[in-house]
């Protein structure tokens, strides 16, 4: 089934390579131990084991973990016949992409006597900006090379780190859980790679383009690992004690109100009232994604449930109504639907997080606005100029996705880069081999010459 195009077997090999050598190279170079994991210097301040950040932060790391690999991973097996590319690629730039996104967090955050010092809140923090790669990956599976794919990490983990460091650092914006610095990010840069990349006749494929009853049952699996680890992903860099049990409470209340609102509005849009299991796996999470900026704040319970059912709602009617109309009108093709689970979740996340800043008193934080708007706290700006900078950041990061998507889509537009022609997108064994059901070159040929006769005689 491979072609001179798509052959892998150089172009792969030597891309991870390459960049493997240059990512040891620079971290033998510049990347060292904090001083919570360096045996000399944690035991030169005479501290308690117990006292090591690693027993509060990974527990957390290990739950974003998880997420990133199986949650993202399966999330994507939907596609009947995409599963081992949706958890194989998955796991191939996620790996890179950690990698890669210490050393540009390390250096945009700043040097240490010109060294990147990592500990466990690193390992955190990078796993966040691969999220977002993984994000924009949704945008673009079935209809992308491995090699663009790694390519597409290599550019969008600087851009991500460049944008966190303006949003959190210059602009001093709050963001939590990332809902604008990771899922904002991730789905509009996504979703403007994937227009640049926009196929016009990608109906030839569309047989593929569907689900079967098993991969829905796998991609539900990686839903329900989402689901059940979103609290400590969007609360596992906030301060310690009342901030991060704050955040995961908030988050846990706004994915149950997200839960109801999907199941309802789902069952509401359908004609005959039946469920669509796209909408149960996709928007019931959004209410994570829209709780992350507010997370750490005095949102209260309620408002996270408010929020939490808004999301839910937006999701579905995107996935039902949006979705097509930007596929036909704006050749945006989509593929998992990212703009209706993180892209417009994540700009309602953002919003709410202004709002709720620019309200923020001294009466509701008592000497906790200190660990939440620290700015506030000193004097430095008032609590509605700090509603406009969340705003401002919102902006920022829309600016740079999607002019980063832009540049980005037409580098990997290159034809050097293997990607699968319109007519066997979403097929696993076009770069996997597929034990017991992988078809010749040949089967596919007359599959793909029956398919345009027919259409060329209806």
């Amino acid at each position: 089934m491979t072609d001179a195009a798509t052959n892998m077997r150089l172009k792969l090999p030597v891309i991870c390579l390459v960049l493997e050598i240059i990512l040891i190279i620079i971290f033998g170079t510049l990347v060292e131990y904090d001083y919570e994991t360096d045996a000399r210097l944690w035991h030169a301040k005479n501290r308690s084991d117990y006292e090591n950040d690693f027993y509060f932060r990974y527990p957390s790391f290990q739950d974003v973990h998880v997420m990133i690999f199986i949650g993202f991973g399966f999330l994507m097996t939907f596609l009947q016949r995409y599963g081992f590319s949706s958890v194989g690629f998955n796991f191939l730039i996620a790996a890179f992409a950690l990698q890669w996104a210490t050393l540009m967090q390390g250096f945009v955050h700043g040097m240490h006597g010109g060294k990147i010092h990592i500990g466990v809140e690193s390992m955190i923090n990078a796993d966040f900006c691969t999220g977002s790669v993984l994000i924009s990956f949704g945008a673009l599976l079935g209809k992308t090379s491995p090699v663009q794919l790694l390519l597409m990490a290599l550019f969008e983990v600087t851009l991500f780190a460049v944008n966190e460091f303006i949003v959190l650092t210059l602009l001093g914006a709050k963001d939590a859980g990332g809902s604008m610095t990771i899922h904002t990010f991730g789905a509009y840069f996504g979703l403007v790679v994937t227009w640049v990349l926009y196929r016009p006749n990608l109906d030839k494929s569309k047989q593929r383009n569907s689900s079967v009853y098993h991969s829905d049952l796998f991609a539900m699996i990686g839903t329900l690992y989402l689901w059940m680890f979103w609290p400590s992903f969007n609360s596992a860099v906030t301060a310690h004690g009342d901030d991060q049990h704050r955040t995961a409470m908030n988050t846990y209340y706004s994915l149950a109100a997200c839960t109801l609102s999907t199941y309802a509005v789902s069952s509401l849009t359908a004609h005959d009232g039946k469920l669509d299991m796209v909408h149960i796996q996709n928007a019931a999470l959004a209410g994570g994604v829209a709780a992350g900026t507010a997370g750490e704040m005095m949102l209260t319970p309620c408002g996270a449930m408010i929020v939490g059912f808004l999301a839910g709602v937006i999701s579905v009617l995107g996935f039902k109504y949006l979705s097509p109309i930007l596929e036909s009108k704006l050749k945006i093709q989509d593929t998992c639907g990212v703009h209706n689970l993180h892209g417009m979740p994540g700009v309602l996340g953002a919003i709410v997080g202004a709002v709720t800043a620019a309200v923020a008193t001294e009466d509701i934080y008592g000497d906790g606005m200190a660990d939440v708007f620290p700015a506030i706290a000193s004097g430095e700006f008032t609590a509605s100029y700090q509603g406009v900078r969340q705003g401002i950041a919102l902006l920022v990061t829309l600016g740079i996705a999607l002019v980063g998507g832009v540049i980005v889509g037409y580098i990997l537009k290159l034809p050097i880069f293997g990607s699968p022609p319109d007519s066997i997108c979403y097929e696993d064994s076009i770069y996997w081999e597929v034990p017991g059901e992988e078809p010749s070159h040949e089967e596919l040929l007359t599959t793909v010459r029956t398919e345009e006769s027919e259409k060329l005689n209806s």
